[in-house]
This record gives structure tokens, sequence and C-alpha cells, in this order.
């Protein structure tokens, strides 16, 4: 496989970014070229960045047995969201990456060759991606992902709840607002049949379990169908590493 980092200019963002790319190599394509590869989109949690799922994990041992192309980008600690600012992380995300990748690589893989997943603020932005474009993506994954937001704001840090007032608003009103995944998921039940295939995973010992089983209860009252799975585990590279892997021989056919 091959390791890309490209630094480009996202448009709505308004500033360059790096944005890690697996793909295989020329002579591992089995006759299935890039641009009609399986495409998984990996998010990196908050003290993260676009380089650590292929530091940290085995994601690049997973892309050649799947025969993934791998896109990694870096949002900073945006939440994936379209910002106060003007800085549209979702969009980007959504729309732009997607185009952006079409026009340089000529990867456009369609819905039944996407999926996406990502750990804590990205298993956030992977069912935000999933549940409000749900016609992008045939599989979602959150490992430890921040899934509730009123048990969430409740305990966020004095410090940190500065810097997320400037990309929330007032944190009281975040439950029931549009960054809420209660609010996606209550829309997204509304069309079931749409919907990814849903994947979740806690540790038993991280901290954000209890948003994890709230979203696994909403789920069950509202019949969406997920996969859940709860293990002992902390909010750690151990346990994010055992679950791509988990997720991936759920959903996909090895090659090799």
């Amino acid at each position: 496989m091959a390791l890309i980092r490209m630094d480009h200019l996202a448009e709505n963002l308004k500033v360059n970014l790096p944005l890690y790319i697996i793909v295989p190599e020329p002579g591992a394509m089995r006759g299935i070229p890039v641009r009609e590869r399986k495409v998984l989109y990996l998010l990196h949690g908050l003290s993260d960045d676009a380089s650590a799922w292929s530091r940290f994990s085995t994601i690049e041992i997973l892309a050649r047995r799947y025969g993934l192309v791998v896109v990694m980008p870096s949002v900073g600690r945006s939440f994936y969201i379209d910002q106060p600012n003007g800085q549209a992380y979702f969009t980007y995300l959504t729309q732009e990456l997607p185009r952006y990748l079409e026009d340089v690589f000529g990867i456009q893989p369609g819905r039944e060759k996407t999926l996406i997943a990502g750990l804590s603020m990205g298993g956030y932005g992977a069912f935000k991606a999933a549940l409000l474009r749900p016609e992008r993506y045939f599989a979602a994954a959150s490992f430890s992902g921040v899934l509730s937001m009123d048990i969430w704001a409740a305990h966020a840090s004095d410090q940190r709840q500065t810097e997320f007032e400037l990309l929330f608003g007032d944190l009281n009103r975040l439950p029931g607002s549009e960054h809420d995944p209660s609010v996606w998921l209550e829309r997204a039940a509304q069309n079931k049949s749409v919907l990814p295939r849903l994947f979740a995973a806690c540790g038993r010992q991280d901290d954000l379990l209890p948003t994890n089983l709230q979203f696994k209860s909403r789920c069950q009252s509202l019949g969406v169908a997920l996969d859940y799975h709860e293990e002992d585990g902390r909010h750690d590279w151990p346990f994010w590493d055992r679950q791509i892997q988990r997720f991936l021989g759920m959903v996909l056919e090895p090659e090799e």
C-alpha cells in the first residue's frame, strides 16, 4: 500500500489542510483500479490529526486486506461541524472532499462502496454524516463516540466549556439542537430504509460509555438497527484498533 500525504486548500475552510490517503500499489490492484475501489473515510479524535490512524493503528494492513482506499482528513478540534465563523467542516467532509477525490484521483465510488468511521470526536462526525447524509454511505462506525450531548455537555470541564461554546454556543441549549445526535437519529428514523448499517463500540472503562448507552437506548426506542459492542477497554488506541478490525470484518469481504 502507498501512504500519501497531501496539503490542499479546502474551499469551505479557506485554509490549507493535510490529507492522508492509503491506496493500493499497482501490483496489488487485482484488476480493480483505484477509481472503482471501496473508500473508507476515517476520522480522527479531538486531540489527534490526519496522521493518527496511520501512526497508531493497523489500518494500512486492513486496507491491504480489504482492498480499500482510506481517506483521513484533518479537521482540528472542530467536531466536524459547520462553524459560526464560516469554516464549514461538515460541508467539507460530506461534499467538498468527495468532489476533490473525484477531480484529482477519479475516485467516485458511489454509496454502495463508501464507508465512514471515526473515534471519539470522529465517531460523532461519522454518525452525523451517516444519519444526515445517508445517501452517501452504506456503513458507518463510531468507536468511543460522543453520542449524547446532554451527558457530554454536563461533564465538560470549565476550560473546555469556553472552547466548545465557541463551536456550539450555549452548552445548556446543546441538547435538542442541530448538533445533538438524538435529533439526527429522530430525523433518520423517519426513513429507516435508506439508513446505512450502523456500528458502535465503547469500552466499559471509558468515560464516554454513558453517552453510548444512551444512544443505544434511543436507537432501540426508535427501531433503528445498531450493531453495538461493549467490552473491557479504555479511551485508547488498543481499543480503537480492535474495533476498526471488527467493523471492517463485519461489513467487507477480504481480498487476501
